[in-house]
C-alpha cells in the first residue's frame, strides 16, 4: 500500500505537468494570445490565493481570534478563497496549454483539482474541522457566506 500510495502521487504529478509540457513542445512561434492570458490569469489567481493565505495568517496570528471565525478580506465573500484561487490557477494553466496540439486534453487537470478540493481533501475536511472546533459560529457562516466562489453574502 505504501509503494502504491507513492506510485499514485508520481503519477498526478506527471498528469498535472501536462499543461506545461504541451506548451513547451508547441511548435507554433511565439505565443499564442490564449497562452498569454492564461499566464496572466495565473498571476492573478496566485495573487488572489497569496492574499487569503497571508489574511487567515493574520487573523489566527491575534489572540483575541481563538475561537472565532475570519470573516475579513477574501474570506467575508468565500469559506474557501484560498481553494477558489489555487483551481483558477488550474483553469489559468489550461487556458494557456489550450492552443498547443492536444492541448484541450488538459482540462483534467482543473477538473481533478477540483475533484480534490470538493470531494477528497479541501473543503470537506476543512469544513468538518472548522464545525468540530467552532460549531455554531461556523454553522452561521456557512449559512452566509458561499463556501467557494467569492461572492455577496447571504442576509
Amino acid at each position: 500500500m505504501f509503494l502504491l500510495f507513492f506510485e499514485l502521487q508520481a503519477l498526478l504529478v506527471a498528469l498535472f505537468a501536462l499543461p506545461f509540457l504541451f506548451i513547451s513542445f508547441d511548435p507554433a512561434p511565439g505565443f499564442h494570445s490564449l497562452t498569454i492570458a492564461g499566464a496572466a490569469l495565473a498571476v492573478i489567481a496566485l495573487c488572489g490565493e497569496a492574499a487569503a493565505d497571508w489574511q487567515m495568517q493574520r487573523f489566527k496570528a491575534r489572540a483575541a481570534n481563538e475561537g472565532r471565525v475570519c470573516e475579513e478580506g477574501l474570506w467575508r465573500y468565500s469559506r474557501h478563497p484560498n481553494y477558489f484561487f489555487e483551481s483558477l490557477i488550474w483553469w489559468a494553466f489550461f487556458l494557456a496549454a489550450l492552443p498547443s496540439p492536444h492541448g484541450w486534453t488538459t482540462v483534467v487537470c482543473p477538473l481533478l483539482m477540483l475533484y480534490f478540493l470538493f470531494q477528497v481533501t479541501g473543503i470537506p475536511l476543512t469544513e468538518e474541522y472548522s464545525i468540530k472546533s467552532k460549531g455554531d459560529r461556523y454553522r452561521d457562516y456557512q449559512r452566509t457566506t458561499s463556501a467557494f466562489v467569492p461572492w455577496f453574502r447571504k442576509t
